[in-house]
């Protein structure tokens, strides 16, 4: 059962990522400030939903959040900066966009970079602990997930409406056969020895 709120003194946004793992695309990151009666059943770890939950939620989520918001960060500045970095960049893009000003951030993970003044807790598992940091991660993977959908209209060899950009085995195949497109991460060593670029 999530607990709806890790204090009561301040008003709560959770933020999560998605897509840190990833072999292509960008890193996408929510920050979420939920109301107290907030409640909805299957709410979880995003990993821990199945894809038409997780639509359904998101609705639920962008409708009744007291505010909310999404941004990304792209391959070239995960590269250019690293992906921890690029994570925690796309979460202070996120916060930035809030409507209300948050006065406490609970952080999914061990570790973030301060975000202005205002104070943070980072929490292990987060996802599958409180609900403002499961709708962030909930908002985080649905928008990524199209993002990828989209591009795999333009790159379908690499099947990322399928895989997501993660390096599955179909995809590590396909970056095999064909190399690297202008989304993959450089930075993450998956090109093959002789491989060419796009």
């Amino acid at each position: 059962m999530l607990q709806n709120f890790y204090q009561s003194k301040y008003i709560e946004a959770g933020c999560d990522e998605a897509g840190r793992g990833c072999f292509a695309g960008p890193v996408f990151a929510a920050a979420v400030i939920l109301p107290k009666n907030f409640f909805h059943p299957v709410l979880n770890d995003s990993k821990q939903v199945n894809e038409k939950n997780r639509k359904e939620l998101r609705k639920f989520i962008e409708t009744n959040a007291i505010s909310y918001a999404v941004a990304m960060v792209d391959n070239n500045e995960i590269d250019s900066i690293n992906i921890l970095k690029a994570s925690f960049k796309a979460m202070h893009l996120a916060i930035d966009e809030l409507k209300i000003k948050p006065q406490l951030l609970l952080i999914d993970g061990n570790r973030f970079i301060p975000y202005k003044k205002i104070k943070h807790q980072c929490i292990i598992k987060g996802d599958g602990k409180y609900a403002s940091i499961a709708a962030a991660s909930i908002l985080a993977k649905t928008h990524r997930d199209d993002f990828m959908k989209r591009l795999h209209q333009t790159f379908p060899q690499y099947n990322w409406q399928k895989n997501k950009g993660y390096g599955t085995l179909e995809h590590r195949n396909a970056i095999q056969q064909f190399g690297l497109s202008p989304y993959h991460r450089k930075s993450f060593n998956i090109i093959p020895p002789q491989m060419n670029l796009f």
